[in-house]
């Protein structure tokens, strides 16, 4: 039999890093291998001789990973990175000013309306071109694979106009883009809740749908947002239409909006900072990923840490994800993972799982992207350090040295 011939070859890694098993500490680390990819996939994994007795590497490009580090892209399960403008007069007087009144009188305005008015005020055209760039810079750090959710918009027009924009990157960049609607990130002044909730599900998720612009639709349960009963209601709308279930949930209260993420099977449940231990455990059996953002609680300072170990010892599988945002402009999965081992006793290897596969399980790709294996897509990234360890002991370094992206070599 012919052998199948490789059209890439990663030679001479010190370590790969496959992301295989079922542990959350389970990253599959094999010592002086190979990886051949054929077109967009990857074909084979092992030592010199296992890949050779495999395909024909004759025509093949070869990049030497001698003394480097080869993992799967990162996937980045939870962001919203299509906004306008920034916030960055309010995250810096926070530093030293947290009275509302304070902030007030010197004239900077504050919250997520901020954010959607500037939203609202720009055109495709100028979310496309600042949303080009985010995602640039997340792909040379490492990322993949991102989710997009709208949530800036508030509006019928305003929520498309974002999805569009997604969609419209997921086309023209290297990065995979994953839409997911976000309408019920809030409500706008004008508008009652009642009223608001009436129009996301009779007019927003049928357009949504029809375009065919959201893979998920989310909700932020929470006291201060959606309540359970409110937050099942959008939810089984996105349902109807294809969308799977997201949740924003127990960010800074427990109105039961995990319970009701084990209830309707969620993709994923989100924030889980005051998410009791065990519906953690109803979770974790209803397979539920549970997505936590170390930077977004290092912003904000919150009050309330998330518990990454009792979600883990009960079972949850945890992903890592940036939660980019304007009140948090993370854009590097490594510096989420600094934060998760050090603030949060997360070990590298459960940072590195939750970073890569944990997050396609959030996305539903896990048979895709977030592992080394036969047959699944060839998204990788080379570490120019000498041991895995180092991506999360190198403070505020990009340790990737070259991003491979459904077979493609990424240039710099």
């Amino acid at each position: 039999m012919a052998k199948q011939k490789a059209d890439l070859i990663i030679a001479n890694a010190k370590e790969i890093l496959t992301c295989t098993g079922e542990a959350a500490d389970s990253i599959g680390k094999l010592n002086d291998s190979w990886i051949a990819i054929a077109g967009e996939k990857i074909i084979a994994v092992g030592d010199k001789k296992e890949v050779d007795n495999q395909v024909d590497s004759s025509g093949a490009r070869i990049i030497d990973a001698g003394g480097k580090v080869v993992v799967p892209g990162f996937v980045d399960s939870h962001t919203h990175a299509i906004f306008g403008g920034s916030r960055v007069e309010e995250y810096a007087a926070k530093m030293t000013v947290s009275d509302p009144k304070k902030l007030e009188e010197m004239g900077i305005k504050t919250g997520v309306m901020v954010s959607v008015n500037k939203t609202r005020d720009a055109s495709k055209e100028e979310l496309f071109n600042i949303s080009k760039e985010k995602l640039d810079r997340m792909l040379q750090a490492g990322t993949t694979t991102v989710e997009v959710k709208s949530g800036y918009g508030l509006t019928t027009k305003d929520e498309l106009k974002i999805l569009e924009v997604a969609s419209e990157l997921n086309e023209s960049l290297p990065i995979d883009v994953v839409n997911t609607f976000l309408g019920a990130h809030g409500w706008p002044e004008d508008m009652s809740k009642e009223a608001y909730i009436k129009e996301i599900i009779e007019e927003m998720i049928p357009q949504v749908a029809e375009k065919k612009l959201a893979t998920f639709c989310d909700v932020w349960t929470e006291n201060s947002h959606f309540n359970a009963k409110e937050s099942r209601d959008i939810l089984e709308a996105g349902l109807s239409y294809g969308m799977q279930p997201k949740i924003h949930t127990d960010a800074y209260s427990y109105v039961e909006g995990s319970d009701l993420a084990a209830d309707i099977k969620a993709v994923s449940a989100d924030h889980l900072n005051y998410t009791p231990p065990e519906v953690m455990k109803k979770m974790a059996d209803a397979g539920v990923v549970g997505v936590v953002m170390p930077t977004l609680d290092f912003a904000v300072a919150h009050p309330r840490p998330f518990d990454v170990r009792t979600m883990i010892e009960q079972g949850l599988p945890v992903a890592l994800a940036t939660n980019l945002n304007p009140g948090n402009w993370t854009e590097s999965m490594q510096f989420v993972m600094v934060l998760a081992c050090r603030l949060y006793h997360m070990s590298p290897e459960e940072a590195i799982r939750a970073a890569t596969i944990n997050g396609a399980k959030a996305l539903q790709l896990e048979n895709e992207v977030g592992s080394i294996e036969v047959g699944k897509l060839a998204d990788l990234q080379i570490w120019d350090v000498p041991s895995y360890n180092h991506v999360i002991y190198r403070l505020g370094s990009n340790v990737v040295d070259q991003v491979i992206k459904r077979g493609k070599v990424i240039e710099k």
